[in-house]
């Protein structure tokens, strides 16, 4: 599986030669006679499950890679009634917080170390200060790009691993810095205009193969969410499925795995509809849906959001996720941080989920899909939570209040009042 297509203009190229379409658009894997064949696996697990799909070799269904990638994928799809009065639907949350690194990214990342250790490259890279640039890391690391990646070498001999550079913005805080160190990756602070890394990375004439946002290599590991989410309804499928929206990567993801199974014939004509979701101080895909634009461009209104993870003012997949949303009858809107904030509580609250605010974009978003009748009470809603929360936790909270050892029994007495 070399060859790539152009969802807008259908013009081909050959993988790894180029990224991008010359119409501007990102490009995708070719996968139309691959997804023609393809049912439902008997054996395999997580991302690996999938191989018929993807740019690796069904051979990985059986024999996965070594290291944090053969752990990728295969995450819990969670019923929440607790939440279902207040979504204004039957709400399920697909737990991605569940991957090795904390984060969805890793889906792509372990696609990407696979088959740049199978290529024989040297180098994985990408651009991130956070989810991605840890999953980058870590992927790489695990991989042993002298057995091809198969995971059933003796060798342990060190340096074996596939290298890892992440390129990241000069001001970046010390904790995330220490957080991506971590998985010893050469790592590059960058001064400049960091949005533009994205473009020159993937023109560079380098030894890296760079993962980023939304390469091919990174959509195709991506799009197993929603084979996992679509599996587990078969021989049904959700009513919608909601996530949240930075670069258009995983929603393009999303919109790539629906159609492989419409192909498959494992899904009807009507695709379950795509809901994406925005931080309303920085939500240009969404601007691009509500003035029913044909393209999204750049905003220039970006404000600061506690949702900073998607806060992406100029997403290289914004038009793609733009069309994925309209082609199977869903939308993109943006939500304020208040109602953000309230989400992520009554995720951990009334759902024990302790998420990022990017992730609790989708309760927030459907709670107004649901105010504008978009979403019914019986409809089937997959939430897709998309990191965790827990590397953003405040240490300086309020504490409880302290109980003396001998008053304990009075106090455990009064939890039956």
């Amino acid at each position: 599986m070399s060859n790539l297509v152009c969802y807008r203009c259908g013009a081909t190229a050959t993988f790894p030669d180029r990224k991008r379409c010359e119409c501007g658009e990102p490009l995708w894997f070719d996968t139309e006679e691959s997804a023609s064949r393809f049912s439902w696996p008997d054996s395999g697990t997580g991302v690996w499950r999938y191989a018929d799909l993807l740019p690796v070799g069904s051979s990985d269904r059986t024999k996965p890679p070594g290291g944090v990638a053969a752990a990728a994928g295969a995450t819990p799809l969670v019923r929440a009634a607790n939440l279902d009065e207040s979504a204004g639907c039957r709400l399920w949350l697909k737990d991605e917080s569940e991957n090795p690194t904390g984060s969805f990214k890793d889906r792509g990342s372990a696609v990407g170390a696979a088959w740049a250790a199978r290529a024989g490259k040297r180098w994985l890279g990408t651009v991130s200060h956070g989810n991605m640039a840890m999953s980058v890391a870590a992927n790489a690391a695990g991989i042993d790009v002298n057995t091809g990646n198969t995971g059933d070498s003796d060798r342990e001999e060190e340096g074996d691993g596939l290298n890892a550079l992440v390129l990241v913005p000069e001001d970046i805080s010390g904790e995330r810095l220490a957080a991506i160190a971590q998985y010893s990756p050469e790592v590059l602070r960058v001064s400049g205009d960091y949005g533009r890394l994205y473009y020159e990375t993937l023109a560079a004439d380098s030894p890296v193969e760079f993962v980023n946002s939304d390469t091919p290599l990174r959509v195709a590991g991506q799009k197993t969410t929603a084979l996992e989410i679509c599996e587990a309804f078969s021989p049904t499928a959700p009513d919608a499925i909601v996530l949240p929206v930075s670069s258009g990567g995983h929603a393009s993801a999303t919109w790539k795995a629906l159609r492989e199974l419409r192909a498959a014939g494992l899904l009807d004509a009507d695709l379950p509809r795509l809901y994406f979701v925005q931080a309303a101080a920085c939500d240009p895909i969404a601007e691009a849906y509500r003035e029913e634009a044909e393209d999204v461009t750049k905003t220039e209104q970006s404000e600061s959001t506690v949702a900073y993870s998607i806060a992406n003012a100029d997403p290289p997949s914004g038009t793609r996720a733009l069309t994925a949303a309209r082609a199977t009858g869903g939308a993109v809107l943006s939500v304020p941080d208040d109602e953000i904030l309230d989400a992520k509580a009554d995720l951990a609250r009334k759902a024990g989920f302790c998420v990022e605010p990017a992730s609790a974009t989708t309760l927030a978003g459907i709670r107004r899909l649901a105010d504008s009748g978009e979403l019914d009470p019986d409809d089937e809603v997959v939430a897709v939570l998309t990191g965790t929360g827990f590397r953003e936790l405040d240490a300086d909270g309020e504490k409880p209040e302290a109980v003396e050892l001998a008053d304990l029994p009075d106090h455990l007495r009064a939890l039956a009042d």
